[in-house]
């Protein structure tokens, strides 16, 4: 196939994903209407509203992602006043780019029993004061200013206004970060239930709240959804899943989670690598079919989809316990049915293993069996990680650790990468 032609299916496409993200973001706003008491379809109020987030979404064909860092939200920082954050972030690709911050004020997906944050949970209204973003360096140090510096604006206006489940792009603002440096996030927020991510030690995040201490490091911290540049590559790689693909409980700071080391490998001249993997994420959450999904299909030309694990020993949000594999393997149809309808080349995953206890296990295992049947179903490419991560011998213990850690995310990479060049 010449390059012409592979060029030309590419754009038809991303053509039709725009005409299957109209449909599910209508879909939305009718089970959003219908929580709220009502049967009605959508006004033409709530049509603006879908066109809007259309046009908003469509940006994701120019802004890719620069850094392998999860930016999805899992958890609330319930009162900030006046506070600044700062992100290290370790970008894709070097050089100088134009950059756009794309936000989503609601939360992607539960944390815990979701007592604390819940999936489609509305963010509360909050000002961001001002934002920068900054060559970050190759040292870290969290109290030292750098030097140079690009004003992050809104509109034109260095602050804004936020209002609950509101999304929104930052305006385009052009920064050079050399080879080895970060790309330093910076902004000041007030307000109430701001959307944020547990980061887990996977890079560094620290607050200053105005006390006198400085800049400490912080576990739970609101960045954008998308770190965007106007890169051009050939395949856009969206990775969805839960902590394993976040990363989780690998070197801390070391960005050799498996996610990290596959875009190492490929290499980033053809490939971008969006990380929207999120600590205790379900399916059940993923398959809502909210902001999360939308923007992870508007985004990618490779989707990877990993879940089971939280949708096992902690259920849905608003159930009463564990997922029965029925449930999930409905969720995960669902969500994989989303990925290929728009074209997207899509590998679904079965679920590793994880330590559980016999009861859970069996749930894992009779989910797994479905998966290879979902894959076939919905023309995705079916991945076995948990053969790879399996004790031999018993297959309901883990080699790598219940996260695998390094050499577990060479060993996961190894193989991706061979499918993926197949």
């Amino acid at each position: 196939m010449s390059q012409d032609e592979k060029d030309r299916r590419r754009c038809m496409k991303r053509i039709q994903r725009k005409q299957i993200l109209a449909l599910l973001t209508t879909a939305a706003l009718t089970i959003a209407f219908a929580g709220c008491g009502t049967s009605n379809t959508p006004t033409e109020e709530s049509a603006e509203t879908t066109s809007t987030a259309d046009q908003e979404l469509s940006l994701l064909d120019t802004y890719v992602s620069n850094t392998v860092i999860s930016t999805g939200s899992n958890t609330v920082i319930k009162n900030a006043e006046h506070v600044t954050y700062r992100a290290w972030f370790p970008v894709e690709a070097a050089g100088e780019y134009d950059y756009r911050f794309y936000f989503s004020n609601t939360v992607d997906s539960t944390w815990g029993d979701g007592s604390e944050s819940h999936v489609g949970m509305s963010g509360g209204s909050y000002t961001i004061e001002k934002a920068t973003v900054y060559d970050g360096g190759t040292e870290f140090d969290a109290n030292v200013e750098p030097i140079v510096s690009a004003a992050v604006t809104f509109s034109g206006s260095a602050a804004k206004e936020v209002a609950p489940d509101e999304t929104f792009w930052s305006d385009p603002v052009t920064l050079n970060v050399p080879e080895g440096h970060y790309l330093l996030w910076e902004w000041t927020v007030n307000g109430t239930n701001i959307p944020a991510i547990a980061m887990s030690n996977l890079t560094y995040a620290y607050a200053d709240k105005g006390d006198g201490k400085g800049f400490l490091y912080t576990n739970e911290i609101p960045v954008p959804q998308l770190v965007g540049c106007d890169r051009k590559v050939k395949t856009r790689i969206v990775t969805l899943g839960d902590s394993v693909t976040q990363g989780c409980q690998t070197s801390e700071f070391g960005y050799q989670f498996w996610a990290a080391q596959l875009l190492d490998q490929l290499g980033t001249e053809d490939y971008s690598l969006w990380n929207l993997g999120i600590g205790y994420a379900r399916a059940s959450d993923c398959a809502r079919q909210g902001n999360w999904l939308n923007r992870a299909v508007a985004g990618a030309d490779l989707i990877t989809v990993a879940f089971g694990t939280n949708d096992i020993i902690s259920g849905p949000y608003g159930g009463t316990g564990h997922a029965t594999p029925e449930e999930i393997e409905a969720d995960v149809r669902k969500i994989t049915k989303t990925c290929t309808d728009a074209g997207i080349r899509t590998i679904l995953w079965n679920s590793p293993p994880f330590d559980m206890t016999p009861e859970l296990d069996g749930i894992r295992t009779a989910y797994n069996e479905t998966v290879e049947g979902i894959a076939k179903d919905n023309g995705a490419t079916y991945f076995d990680v948990a053969s790879l991560l399996a004790n031999p011998s018993d297959a309901s213990k883990t080699v790598y650790g219940q996260h695998p850690n390094d050499e577990g995310g060479t060993v996961i990479t190894d193989a991706l990468v061979k499918l993926i060049q197949e």
